[in-house]
């Protein structure tokens, strides 16, 4: 198809769910675009399709079975009249049979074609056709030749530590840093299983691993008339399992020669393929050298810091492009200005192994998109965490004149995220930013594994003006929720407060913090009350209003919080950071928990992939014994102790709860 054959895009379908289908339908409106949201079962009720002109239901709620069927979505396109569809990033995104099947069907995909997803979504043949173009490469294998024996070899002839990745790879999925020859079994399987799960191909990449390296990223963009450009920088050096979690534009701390390197080789790797569209290439940068590390075919999660410093909408492009219209800009008229940050807000645990978080969204605000702030999400309060999908939240993108101004920024949009529900990793994102060697520009891949004990360091005990402020929440809410008679409502024995005949009342209120158990005595004032924390005593006068947000003034400060008390659980928001209090009644007795020694539960809900415990085989202490996915990650539960196996409860193919019992150890006498 020559360009003068492309139509503008009028109906657009966006194949994909939450966060990018939002950011894609709002900008599609903008430009006069209408808009066509799928959905599965799972988000039926999901802000994206309350946004679209026009939902389509695409299946049950795994992927599999809705997201990642091409014929379903193509039907769905039909239905609706949609002449493009937009595959967002991840599911499809990347697929050269979703492209030829949009192809061959008529409807415009926005994005590269198939013929170029192959040469580049192909780990092994974009490292071959990079090389050849010139581009560094790193040492590795990326033959057909794929046993043992083989990828073993070329290890040893590479040299340890090397890195194994999928060949058909993205996301930091199926990756594997190999320090030694005895390690390549073990990961390889494990590789290949999660390769194949997830990308429907298991051949491996083997490349030599560097120990100090940042990864930064070109993005670039290209129409159908031959015209080609960069967008400058990014860095996204700061990762967990392979997976960004902060990205920042322009990549601080390169020289000028080294950056205008990497935006050349990004120009040769889209004109190698002919790229059409956004796409973005990866290098890993060490002492003033790059090395191509892969291409993505597609728009990325951390697109916002670069439309932050040059002003553009990628989107829009992308949209014109797919319509045959010339880039909106030159070489020349692209600028780069002040610098940006994004967070990546996602609902799992730091502090248990970043174990993924799911269920109901009690509670969401996120901060209000100020000059220089802007969040993109999917989700609301009242929606619900699926195990079927990707953990991200939403993403906090902060810009400023420079790099302090945008890290100020991005501190201060973190600490107005609020979310109770789900475990989310906003304090963890916190912590990385403030820490001195981020703010030095220090930062490489294992930026996360040196400085891991410090950014998840636990939180230092609340101090008391803010206990004070839980207690004055949890008193008020305690006084709301009394019942009045309705025969007699101006019974003073309704009286929610301390007045009494004999003169204001004294309670006792206990909240628990972590372990922590924090007893507090409570006197009533006329505006509040008087608190007794340990040896100092606290007057507490302020506020609530309708959303639980509070002013209060404790003792000679006055504070800002707000909290959510589901239950007995108290969540307190202020000073930026969130405090999650036990609200207990002294006068009620506490329970009594035991659990079997013997009893392995599953940390968190997801389907089981394997299952190597077998019933009266003895095991060791971290042995594996059963691996879960769940929000597209993998989870290895090992044995906490040497014994030998009682019970195995699961098989492969199995769903299993949060707390479902997997396996039953022996207990020792």
């Amino acid at each position: 198809m020559t360009a003068a054959e492309f139509k503008p895009v009028r109906v657009l379908l966006i194949a994909n769910r939450g966060e990018i289908a939002v950011r894609i339908i709002r900008t599609a409106r903008a430009m006069g675009i209408r808009t066509v949201a799928v959905y599965s079962d799972a988000d039926a009720g999901s802000l994206a399709v309350s946004l679209a002109d026009r939902a389509v239901r695409i299946g049950p709620a795994p992927s599999r079975e809705s997201y990642l069927v091409i014929d379903t979505l193509i039907a769905a396109a039909k239905a609706s009249g949609a002449d493009a569809i937009h595959p967002g990033y991840g599911f499809l995104a990347e697929n050269a049979d979703f492209a030829k099947a949009c192809a061959a069907n008529g409807i415009t995909f926005v994005g590269p074609s198939a013929q170029t997803i192959l040469a580049m979504g192909d780990k092994a043949q974009a490292r071959a056709r990079m090389s050849a173009a010139g581009v560094p490469v790193l040492k590795g294998y990326e033959g057909e030749d794929q046993d043992l024996d083989t990828l073993a070899k070329a290890a040893e002839a590479i040299g340890f530590p090397v890195l194994l990745k999928p060949s058909a790879g993205g996301g930091g999925k199926g990756m594997h840093i190999i320090r030694k020859a005895e390690d390549l079994p073990a990961a390889l399987q494990a590789a290949q299983r999660e390769a194949r799960s997830s990308f429907g191909d298991d051949r491996m990449v083997i490349e030599r691993y560097l120990e100090k390296a940042r990864h930064v990223e070109v993005q670039v963009f290209a129409d159908h008339h031959g015209n080609t450009v960069h967008l400058f920088d990014r860095d996204c050096s700061v990762q967990r399992r392979h997976q960004k979690v902060i990205e920042e534009a322009p990549a601080p701390d390169l020289s000028d020669a080294l950056r205008a390197g990497l935006h050349q080789a990004a120009i040769t790797c889209a004109r190698s393929v002919d790229y059409v569209g956004a796409g973005t290439v990866e290098f890993l940068v060490a002492d003033e050298h790059f090395y191509f590390m892969e291409m993505n075919t597609r728009l990325q999660v951390e697109h916002p810091v670069t439309e932050a410093v040059t002003g553009l909408d990628l989107v829009s492009w992308q949209l014109r492009v797919a319509g045959g219209a010339v880039l909106p800009l030159t070489q020349a008229g692209i600028t780069c200005t002040g610098h940006a940050l994004e967070a990546r807000l996602c609902a799992e645990d730091p502090a248990g192994g970043f174990l993924p978080s799911i269920g109901k969204i009690e509670h969401l605000a996120l901060p209000e998109q100020l000059s220089g702030l802007r969040v993109d999400s999917g989700f609301r309060g009242g929606d619900t965490i699926s195990m079927h999908y990707d953990s991200l939240l939403a993403k906090v993108i902060a810009a400023g004149a420079d790099r302090a101004e945008a890290i100020a920024r991005l501190e201060a949009g973190l600490g107005a995220v609020e979310v109770v529900g789900p475990a989310t990793n906003r304090d963890f994102l916190a912590a990385i930013i403030r820490h001195p060697a981020f703010a030095a520009g220090g930062v490489d891949t294992r930026f996360i594994e040196h400085h891991q004990a410090e950014l998840l360091a636990p939180a230092p005990r609340p101090g008391d003006e803010v206990v004070a402020a839980a207690a004055f929440i949890a008193l008020r809410a305690a006084e709301s929720g009394t019942r009045v008679d309705p025969a007699d409502p101006h019974s003073p024995w309704n009286e929610a407060g301390g007045w009494r005949l004999s003169g204001s009342a004294r309670r006792k209120l206990e909240l628990s913090w972590g372990d922590s158990l924090i007893e507090i005595g409570v006197s009533w004032l006329a505006e509040g009350y008087e608190l007794q924390l340990a040896d100092r005593i606290l007057a507490v006068t302020g506020t609530l209003d309708a959303d639980n947000g509070a002013r209060l003034r404790v003792g000679d400060t006055v504070l800002q919080a707000r909290a959510v008390l589901i239950g007995e659980t108290l969540t307190l928001f202020a000073d930026g950071r969130s405090t999650i209090f036990t609200v207990r009644d002294p006068r009620k007795p506490r329970g009594v928990e035991s659990e079997s020694a013997g009893r392995i539960l599953s940390p968190m809900p997801g389907l089981v992939l394997s299952v190597s415990a077998v019933a009266g085989a003895a095991v060791e202490k971290g042995q594996p014994l059963v691996v879960i996915e769940a929000m597209k990650m993998e989870h290895t539960v090992a044995a906490p102790r040497a014994g030998v196996v009682k019970v195995v409860d699961v098989a492969v193919g199995d769903q299993v709860v949060a707390g479902a019992e997997l396996v039953v150890l022996e207990v020792e006498p």
